[in-house]
């Protein structure tokens, strides 16, 4: 039986993952995944561990309410509340392709995560009113997503990253590739061919593929790169497509609900 084996929420953009036993969806997929962001304070562009590893060293935890606490080594933490007023102290910045306008989180937050980052740096919350739409092509008109890079939730089944790791010669972490939800029971890559799922009460549209990058070099516990450009060099042998290479499949879900590690995992399509 295929099983739900692992859940991750990342309230920060391109920071730490937090392990989720159960975990709620909304509109934006996962609820307070990739509500928050860092962005440059001259010119609003998002940050992320692309250029920055060390904001792999940055944790934050959700905590209900809209609000996270952040944490770093040798730091003292900071909490950081939802903006009180969702349409005042707007700051415009530009994921990819998008520009929008968003509430920064205020002085102090913006303070300490300048000193983490080394540079001048804003924090900044996505609301539901003011979400994304999806890659042209993809999904409806109902479907959004917060500050994620383009889809709001992803899954990798566990037997693919043991594939990886069988050809590496070495087992590689789950958190390079930074899933949402992860999958065990399938064979390696089978969720390449799933169109729909359910997982306890809550259906998931399988949408595409998802195009990896340096990030997946990254040592989720270091921050340091892999010399040898693991497990990018491997994959780039046997899952590159039209100059892209493939791992894990991106996903929206079908209304609200909420599962839990150990669920059963039902393809539909």
């Amino acid at each position: 039986m295929m099983h739900l084996s692992a859940l991750y929420r990342y309230p920060l953009k391109s920071c730490k993952a937090e392990p989720l036993q159960q975990a709620s969806f909304d509109a934006l997929g996962l609820t307070g995944d990739r509500r928050w962001m860092l962005v440059d304070e001259s010119n609003g562009r998002f940050f992320t561990q692309r250029a920055l590893p060390q904001m792999s060293q940055l944790s934050v935890l959700w905590n209900g309410r809209g609000g996270v606490t952040l944490s770093a080594p040798g730091v003292e933490g900071l909490d950081v509340p939802l903006p009180e007023d969702l349409e005042a102290n707007l700051r415009g910045v530009t994921v990819w392709r998008d520009t929008l306008r968003v509430p920064d989180a205020g002085d102090e937050a913006a303070r300490w995560v300048s000193e983490f980052i080394g540079k001048p740096t804003r924090m900044v919350h996505i609301p539901q009113e003011r979400a994304r739409w999806l890659p042209s092509g993809y999904g409806t008109v109902e479907d959004k997503v917060g500050f994620a890079d383009g889809f709001p939730l992803l899954l990798i089944g566990q037997a693919s990253l043991d594939d990886l790791s069988a050809k590496i010669g070495r087992s590689q972490e789950m958190l390079r590739f930074r899933p949402n939800l992860v999958v065990e029971g399938a064979e390696a890559f089978a969720e390449d061919g799933w169109k729909r799922i359910r997982i306890g009460d809550v259906e998931f549209r399988l949408l595409k593929g998802c195009s990896r990058c340096i990030l997946t070099t990254i040592d989720p516990a270091t921050g340091e790169r892999s010399e040898d450009r693991e497990p990018l060099s491997t994959l780039k042998t046997y899952r590159e497509k039209e100059g892209e290479v493939w791992f894990g499949q991106n996903m929206v879900n079908d209304g609200p609900g909420v599962v839990e590690v150990g669920m059963e995992v039902e393809v539909l399509e």
